[in-house]
């Protein structure tokens, strides 16, 4: 048998694990591996980021279009704790990656050596799983045991860290293909009688209403979903997370939940018999004020991860397991019914919502170009199938508002971290694991500035990312809250920014400004004909804000539609 180098073995077990794609910067502790990585260049595409937490977020954004594990690769001390924020957002949003950092030799662990840090005590919490490779011997084991767990049961990040003596060390290499870890239950059976119960309980409704979060995206549960939701009649809301799990023009589709999401459903899940959620985990921002949530209906809870059974809302019955199996068994077994007046009763919501918000956001009758409008034109020109990418803040609010959707695994977006910055490196991954799709990517000016130096990569590799840059001049929804809550006081809110045209000049990406509506039209047009990166810089009413709001601590079904 050859003997190779640990550098050498991790490369092989990558590629024996299909990776394709790497998103990543070298230094000295992962050199050795980097001089491995030499020899594959043309089965592994390195991908070099400018700074080791946008590795993690390019590997999140392949990995939430793709359905595959995103991988990175970054050396140790501050190039591993540089990927802490990256691993923490893919934690709490269900994102399967492997992250693999350098380490000092073994021999000079605790001797507080140059650039040591302890990457696995750091990661411990925010990790699926993490492990130091201590011996070259451990390689291939660990490196399958990481992309079982990071992809298995609920998705999430695994942290491998991988010390210089175990990257240069010979050994006999043979790929390992774990699939089963004794203690761990990826998949857990659904309790005797739970999807009989579940079924009963759906038929035994009058008034029915379904929460649809990204567990469904991440189960490839959209058939399965649509086939019980046909066959019941019921209604349904989707989470940001789960804003493509079903095309936004079904008709039982009635919009989006949460605090900045539609009317009607946050209003009728306070006034639903039977509350059923799948694939989501109940988090604040969707129920309000958890005292007056749901509290006249009966719930079940469909979810593959039994911690989130009753974590945060006391559920009646809990179908656990992998929700494309469980959807399909319930199915089988509920009545094929009708509830047109339950449904009926969402539309005096929605065309509130629609005179009183929608229409003044994307149908203005003059002034500043609004975020809204300029969102929703995107949509349209790109015939509502592009994969959309948000940074956070009023870009992601008016983003998931008004993109419409038509194809799976079209949302790429960071949800309960909330991470400013998330959307340049997002979307240079997303266009590695979607090649053949649009990548549209919204971002407002504080974010863009956050990552603002993977233009760098997007320059290197002329992904063709289509940024939008919704540019208020403002940190916005900081900005909005200020409003709202704090007296108009906008404390450190106001932005300065530089010019952005000469800056996308600079790294030699097309760039267009629009200040009139009347342009838009024509410069979206230019910028999906555009072959490779293009910025769109839309100058935006500087205080606009993000309505309907639940206002932090309100109830779900009490949402603020217009501010003084």
């Amino acid at each position: 048998m050859e003997k190779i180098s640990g550098a050498e073995a991790l490369m092989r077990s990558l590629e024996y694990h299909g990776v394709d794609v790497l998103f990543g910067y070298p230094g000295g502790s992962i050199m050795p591996t980097y001089d491995a990585l030499y020899d594959h260049k043309s089965t592994l595409n390195h991908i070099l980021v400018r700074h080791e937490q946008a590795a993690v977020h390019a590997a999140q954004g392949y990995a939430r279009v793709s359905g595959k594990v995103g991988c990175a690769i970054v050396t140790s001390g501050p190039g591993a704790t540089n990927t802490i924020t990256g691993v923490a957002d893919a934690m709490i949003d269900s994102t399967p990656i492997v992250v693999i950092c350098g380490q000092v030799g073994a021999a000079m662990l605790g001797t507080d050596a140059f650039q040591e840090v302890d990457v696995v005590g750091i990661t411990q919490p925010i990790t699926k799983w993490n492990y130091q490779i201590r011996r070259a011997e451990d390689i291939a084991w660990a490196v399958s045991r990481a992309f079982y767990i990071a992809s298995s049961g609920r998705p999430g990040p695994v942290v491998l860290d991988f010390t210089k003596n175990a990257q240069t060390a010979m050994i006999d290499y043979e790929p390992k293909n774990i699939d089963f870890i004794r203690s761990y239950n990826p998949v857990p059976t659904p309790a005797e009688g739970s999807v009989e119960k579940a079924a009963r309980m759906i038929n035994d409704s009058v008034k029915p209403f379904m929460l649809v979060g990204q567990g469904v995206e991440l189960a490839d549960a959209r058939d399965e979903l649509l086939a019980l939701c046909e066959k019941a009649q019921i209604p349904f809301g989707t989470t940001f997370l789960g804003l493509s799990a079903a095309p936004s023009d079904h008709p039982l589709n009635m919009g989006k939940l949460g605090m900045h999401g539609n009317l009607a459903p946050n209003v009728m899940t306070n006034q639903c018999d039977l509350l059923i959620a799948v694939g989501m985990r109940f988090d604040d921002r969707v129920t309000g004020n958890l005292k007056n949530y749901a509290k006249q209906a009966r719930i079940i809870h469909f979810d593959i991860d039994p911690s989130e059974i009753d974590k945060n809302v006391k559920v009646n019955l809990a179908v656990l397991g992998d929700c494309k199996h469980t959807l399909a068994e319930v199915t089988k077994l509920v009545d094929a019914a009708t509830h047109n007046s339950w449904i009926e009763g969402f539309k005096p919501y929605d065309e509130k919502e629609y005179n009183k918000v929608i229409k003044p956001a994307v149908y203005p009758d003059g002034g500043p170009l609004l975020m809204g409008e300029v969102v929703k034109r995107v949509s349209e020109a790109s015939n509502n199938e592009a994969v959309l990418v948000t940074d956070v803040g009023q870009n992601q609010m008016f983003g998931c508002r008004y993109f419409k959707f038509t194809k799976p695994r079209s949302v790429v977006t960071s949800g309960g971290c909330g991470t400013m910055g998330f959307a340049i490196p997002a979307a240079i991954g997303a266009t590695f694991g979607a090649p053949d799709r649009t990548v549209c990517m919204f971002c407002g000016d504080g974010g863009f500035q956050m990552t603002i130096q993977e233009l760098g990569t997007i320059m290197e590799q002329q992904c063709p990312v289509k940024m939008i840059l919704l540019n208020n001049n403002y940190l916005g929804n900081v900005r909005q809250w200020q409003y709202m809550f704090f007296n108009k006081r906008y404390s450190f809110t106001p932005m300065c920014n530089p010019d952005f045209e000469k800056i996308a000049e600079g790294y030699g990406i097309p760039c267009r400004t629009v200040v009139d509506r009347k342009d838009l039209d024509d410069a979206i047009r230019e910028m999906l004909e555009t072959d490779g990166p293009f910025l769109l810089q839309c100058a935006v009413l500087e205080e606009d804000n993000v309505l309907p709001m639940t206002p932090p601590g309100g109830n779900v079904d009490e949402m603020i539609l217009e501010v003084e």
